[in-house]
């Protein structure tokens, strides 16, 4: 007789705001709600809940590039270039 698997039930994750600021200048980037508590390696737009860029994925102020466009789980992300944020609770 075959095993059956059953799917695993998704956990009510908390969240949490944080603040994601450029590394060089530190100018505010983004307050974004994190799920869990491993460090920002991406960004899921709808996740995002103030943006204080221009949309380019460049700082405002230095014009720093600090992510990419990249696509996780059919949701549109920014993935995040490593050391040019830092987060703040």
């Amino acid at each position: 007789m075959g095993s059956r698997v059953m799917a695993r039930k998704k956990k009510g994750r908390r969240t949490h705001i944080i603040k994601v600021y450029c590394t060089k200048c530190r100018t505010l980037l983004y307050k974004y709600q994190k799920e869990g508590l491993g460090s920002l390696i991406k960004c899921y737009k709808n996740r995002i809940s103030e943006d204080y860029t221009d949309g380019d994925l460049k700082c405002p102020n230095c014009g720093e590039t600090f992510a990419r466009e990249a696509v996780y789980h059919r949701k549109p992300a920014n993935k995040i270039i490593r050391g040019k944020v830092y987060v703040r609770r």
